[in-house]
């Protein structure tokens, strides 16, 4: 079987995780251009691929099968939506979009063209959170009760890529803490039927920088999420992507960056390791930050190759943003938001339906690209 032949829309922090992870991690897939953003050119080279001048030019090239999207949240629906028009299936950047009905346009234009959507939720393939996942699901910390999940950081609103401060992106809980809200559903496999949220902004631009959440489930557990980027430095520890899931039989401490640690018969067991990234070696293209992009690609490549739905679906990227939106609303409005149970999307196709197998005689036909604003991707994104 041909490689599936990739497109990058974004060269950014995590439009060169893309690239790297294609280019050296995985298996039947080849990088062919990138397009958007002030250093696609400088990308395309440094990978020895071609460098496209627009969307529509990446989207016409037929030896181009998927595209990976990595820009500026606002840019997401209308990347995506034109993307699966043109038939390419689309690995694409959390939050999903900005709104639910933007993520109900994207699902409608994939599910119109059979092609796939895989959400980028990277913290689902790093080894603390697998595992983490198993001890809930097997029943280990017996019946879920409560759940804390945190994503602190210092030093403000500078430490991130200016675009992520801008009105159309909305913030850093459906930018940063969207991550959280889709441990939590993949652990516990509930959803989150309620939402009570308090944000901090900041006094000069309005920009939110703290927000603390209250969070029912279906199964009847509460959870918490706590994401700040006022933190005082330095810090607290284990704060970055942590959290602790309680349960009445024990516990879980879990620091998706560091250890996962089980608490159960008064003592305390490491489960699972992470080992530190190398930021000051190798930096963001470290082996072992690399690792869960290439479990998070690869999947994505062989959900396509062996034409099936993908194991982090658009749907989970609808869900999470259904959540941020409504820890928004009920910041500004101050009153408990009740969600459905049941996802809502009336398109919602059945998971053992094959997507088109990208070696079929019949090509992608070409794109029918409507011209949209053009966005790039400034600094380092954390994911």
């Amino acid at each position: 079987m041909k490689p599936v032949g990739i497109g990058l829309i974004g060269s950014g922090f995590m439009g060169r995780t893309s690239a790297e992870a294609v280019t050296r991690y995985l298996q039947g897939a080849k990088l062919i251009a990138v397009t958007r953003g002030s250093r696609a050119a400088s990308l395309a080279a440094e990978y020895g691929v071609e460098s496209e001048g627009d969307l529509d030019a990446l989207l016409s090239r037929s030896d181009i099968d998927a595209v990976m999207i990595s820009t500026p949240h606002a840019a997401h629906a209308d990347e995506a939506v034109t993307a699966a028009k043109a038939g390419k299936h689309i690995l694409l950047d959390k939050p999903m979009a900005t709104t639910v009905e933007e993520c109900d346009r994207i699902l409608d234009a994939a599910q119109a063209s059979g092609v796939n959507v895989m959400i980028m939720f990277g913290q689902r393939f790093r080894d603390c959170n697998i595992e983490a996942r198993r001890l809930v699901r097997e029943g280990r910390i017996g019946k879920l009760t409560m759940i804390q999940e945190l994503a602190l950081a210092s030093g403000g609103l500078a430490t991130l890529p200016a675009w992520q401060s801008l009105p159309e992106n909305v913030g850093i809980f459906v930018g940063h803490a969207i991550h959280n809200v889709d441990r939590i559903r993949w652990i516990t496999g509930a959803e989150i039927v309620s939402v009570s949220a308090q944000m901090r902004r900041d006094e000069a631009s309005g920009n939110e920088v703290s927000t603390m959440a209250l969070l029912g489930l279906s199964n009847g557990a509460m959870a918490t999420i706590w994401a700040s980027w006022e933190i005082a430095t330095p810090g607290f520890p284990r704060s970055a992507c942590a959290a602790w899931y309680a349960g009445d039989q024990g516990n879980i401490d879990l620091d998706a960056y560091g250890e996962l640690r089980l608490g159960e018969k008064k003592d305390w067991s490491v489960m699972a390791v992470q080992p530190p990234i190398d930021w000051a070696g190798d930096g963001a293209l470290s082996p072992v930050r690399m690792e869960s992009y290439r479990r998070q690609h690869q999947e994505f490549i062989d959900s396509i190759r062996e034409g099936r739905a993908p194991s982090v679906t658009g749907e989970d990227g609808r869900a999470a943003v259904e959540v941020a939106a409504a820890a928004y609303k009920s910041a500004a409005e101050n009153r408990i938001i009740h969600l459905p149970a049941e996802k809502k999307w009336d398109g919602a196709r059945d998971t053992n339906e094959r997507v088109r197998p990208i070696d079929n005689e019949e090509r992608h036909r070409p794109a029918d690209c409507a011209n949209s604003s053009r966005h790039g991707t400034r600094g380092r994104e954390r994911h």
